[in-house]
């Protein structure tokens, strides 16, 4: 029985987690999906000219019924008291996704980062564990019956755990679905988010960031005039294979979000290697003369960004844990001049900082995350933690490669990589929403 099946006919809230763990027993029955073997798709560094989107016309998306009226999940309830503990349903959602990214997604970084593509059997799998709908509304097809943001800033948090670059991957559909569950209309609601509940979810993205040094996501190039989009977007996961997407682009009003098909010959794709968040396929798209059709309003873009920036906090906080209990093992163990390095002061401060600056910054993140869940303000909250999470983030991954020393520089262990991933989260807009 799918997951879409398990939760229809249900009037009351669905243990998330309960639903999680029947998608578990299913994948965990297939022997690691193969993922040993060498990666096997070509890698992106070489191919700079552009080709067309890869995949984006085997569907067609069509309105399979005709709703009155868009659905919205309501707020949560306050509990009246600060407790950012998680629920039951939370923490069982949560040993699940970090059980997935610690059995698959960690195994597999090295050859996702080499390929600059995630396998697609781990995409396969994460599609099955339900990410696509966590804030789609129960009665269109999801498994929540109201706001869980704190529920998706958990999520990312435990796949980044496993490897950002592949997290990032798993997540850029469900950024989609969540933007159309939460601003969408009756009409996209009724075409879209079905293909998103069913059982094979479409490659999709969430496009902001454009090409240029300085980028403001409330000063944008794209530009939609007479129904159509003129423009590029940069930093797209997954963008070859996407057959949705989710654009950013600036009107005479102002910027806002428009649904676009990946079919029109007016959209081209080109391969974008970087520095980091390798395995999530990041591309450039180019769109000219584009139709697109408008989602939500201009306040929902500016509640787009936010909730944007609230999921790479998450990603940062997973991959900065991930560095911590990386490096305290291998200092303890590590000896230089007859003991262990870590009876240095300047060792053990430094991993000490580690722990008290994440710390910090799952606070801030934690915090703006249960006011966005509660429908509270929370742009004040999450500025302070993309503020912190940027600046510490990266210091976390400087000292990560510092600890390690020479080891640090090479690529047989893998806090380089985290060093290089944790480095977009001052860059990086769109892509994954919470």
């Amino acid at each position: 029985m799918s997951l879409q099946q398990k939760t229809r006919g249900r009037r009351d809230v669905i243990g998330v987690g309960v639903a999680l763990l029947n998608k578990l027993a299913k994948w965990r029955a297939i022997d690691r999906f193969g993922l040993r073997k060498p990666a096997e798709r070509a890698v992106f560094e070489a191919t700079k000219t552009g080709f067309r989107t890869a995949g984006a016309v085997s569907r067609r998306f069509s309105a399979v019924s005709k709703l009155a009226a868009p659905s919205r999940l309501p707020a949560a309830r306050g509990t009246g008291r600060f407790d950012l503990t998680p629920t039951e349903d939370q923490q069982m959602m949560v040993d699940v996704v970090r059980d997935f990214a610690a059995d698959v997604l960690r195994p597999a970084a090295g050859a996702a980062d080499t390929a600059c593509a995630t396998e697609a059997k781990v995409l396969e799998s994460s599609a099955e564990l339900g990410l696509s709908l966590i804030e789609v509304p129960e009665e269109l097809g999801g498994i929540v019956s109201e706001r869980s943001a704190m529920t998706g800033v958990l999520v990312a948090e435990a796949l980044a755990y496993g490897d950002m670059g592949q997290a990032v991957a798993c997540l850029a559909p469900s950024a989609v679905s969540t933007a159309i569950s939460l601003w969408g209309d009756e009409t996209q609601q009724a075409t879209y988010l079905p293909a998103f509940t069913g059982p094979t979810v479409p490659a999709a993205a969430l496009a902001l960031v454009e090409p240029r040094p300085v980028f403001d996501p409330f000063e944008l190039r794209t530009r939609y005039t007479g129904g159509l989009l003129n423009g590029v977007k940069s930093l797209v996961p997954r963008g070859a294979e996407a057959e949705l997407f989710v654009i950013g682009a600036q009107t005479d009003a102002g910027p806002g979000l428009f649904v676009v098909e990946a079919d029109h010959p007016g959209v081209v794709i080109e391969a974008e290697p970087s520095m980091g968040l390798r395995a999530a396929s990041l591309s450039r798209v180019i769109l000219t003369d584009v139709p697109a059709v408008p989602l939500g309003s201009l306040d929902d873009y500016a509640e787009c960004v936010r909730l944007s920036r609230l999921g790479w906090c998450a990603l940062a906080l997973g991959t900065a844990r991930a560095v911590l209990d990386y490096v305290t093992p291998y200092v303890n163990s590590r000896e230089a001049f007859g003991e262990p390095i870590s009876h240095r002061q300047s060792v053990a401060f430094m991993v000490a900082n580690i722990g008290i600056e994440l710390e910090g910054m799952k606070l801030v993140t934690y915090r703006a995350g249960s006011r966005a869940t509660q429908g509270l303000p929370f742009a004040r909250e999450v500025a302070l933690a993309r503020r912190l999470c940027t600046e510490k983030g990266m210091q976390i991954g400087t000292d990560g490669v510092q600890l390690l020393g020479g080891h640090g520089f090479v690529k047989e262990h893998p806090v380089e990589r985290w060093y290089r991933d944790l480095r977009a989260i001052g860059v990086m807009e769109g892509a994954v929403l919470v």
